[in-house]
């Protein structure tokens, strides 16, 4: 293991499809907002990964600059992190390439989301969904980011990054690219349907009642966490108590992130309280969080300038970073360069 250290970098992105939604927001952007006092933080909207699979032009455009919203009206400081899209820095689909010919066929094989996105229609997907966390891969280490906060969910794709930062170092016997670390702590890291606690909260779920959207005005918050779906039994006294019981124990999960709390505090105030205690209580809580980010949304998004400033900003401030990084890949390649 190599001694080379690396500076303490955050990179983490976000699709623009299918619109913002509290799973965003409670296990990528709140997290991200507060990581930005920590260390140096490169956030990305990933329209490049948006493209395996068909979108629209203009809603593609405009989903690009609601992420960016999302961001932005959560707190996050374009003056202390990079905030930027992914298509205005070539860089990645530059090493995105390389990283194609470093990665193994049977390292993708193993993907499972790639498993769960394609089910049964797998020779009909694009090769862009297959060799999806190639392009992830290069979208990390692109920045030498060392650390990556995630949902369980991706964590195999940061391993992966890490297989293919040892092959390229091992193959061209260089300690260029870091060990990043996954970073998966908080309540809801991975926040669930509302009407089915067993499957993740989704932007493309069959029913608008399955999750709360980050543009959700009072009343449509109020009413879906009234209208959740839960079980007969209060809520228990400690919060082993919730085992099998994965809609109550999703609605605790929510509450406790969006009150920087944690469940077993959570549990310690509502023990023994039944759900018409409880749910409205949620739905307070949540309108009073989420509400002002709505309506900061709203405003950007009415007049986008700003928006598209910020993103230019960022993007050439991601491409002081990674054009030197994709520079000396190349030379360690053997590409010849002008």
């Amino acid at each position: 293991m190599s001694d080379k250290k690396f500076t303490p970098r955050v990179f983490s992105g976000i699709k623009p499809s299918g619109g913002l939604q509290l799973g965003n927001y409670l296990g990528a952007i709140k997290r991200f907002v507060q990581m930005q006092d920590e260390m140096e933080t490169v956030y990305c909207v990933v329209d490049l990964h948006a493209i395996t699979v068909w979108q629209d032009p203009k809603e593609l455009a405009n989903g690009t600059r609601e992420v960016a919203a999302g961001y932005l009206a959560a707190g996050l400081d374009p003056t202390k992190s990079i905030l930027f899209n992914q298509s205005q820095v070539a860089a990645h689909a530059e090493l995105g390439w390389i990283f194609n010919c470093v990665a193994r066929m049977g390292w993708m094989n193993r993907m499972t989301q790639f498993k769960d996105k394609a089910g049964a229609n797998a020779e009909k997907v694009s090769l862009g969904l297959y060799a999806y966390p190639s392009l992830m891969a290069a979208d990390i280490l692109l920045y030498h980011a060392t650390h990556v906060p995630v949902g369980e969910d991706q964590k195999q794709h940061v391993e992966l990054t890490r297989d293919i930062a040892a092959k390229f170092n091992h193959d061209f016997k260089t300690d260029f690219f870091p060990m990043t670390e996954p970073i998966i702590d908080g309540p809801a890291t991975r926040v669930m349907n509302l009407r089915d606690g067993t499957k993740k909260m989704s932007k493309s779920g069959e029913s608008d009642m399955e999750r709360v959207n980050m543009t959700d005005d009072a009343d449509t918050i109020v009413k879906k966490f009234k209208k959740a779906k839960t079980d007969p039994e209060p809520l228990p006294d400690t919060l082993e108590g919730l085992k099998d019981r994965p809609e109550a124990r999703n609605l605790v999960d929510i509450y406790a992130a969006l009150n920087d709390s944690t469940p077993d505090a959570v549990i310690g105030e509502y023990a023994g309280a039944g759900w018409g205690r409880f749910k409205p209580a949620l739905a307070d809580l949540a309108v009073s969080k989420l509400a002002p980010i709505a309506d900061e949304m709203a405003r950007l998004m009415d007049d986008p300038t700003e928006i598209d400033k910020v993103l230019k900003n960022g993007a050439d401030r991601a491409r002081a970073i990674a054009d030197p990084v994709l520079a000396q890949t190349y030379d360690i390649v053997g590409f010849l360069r002008s």
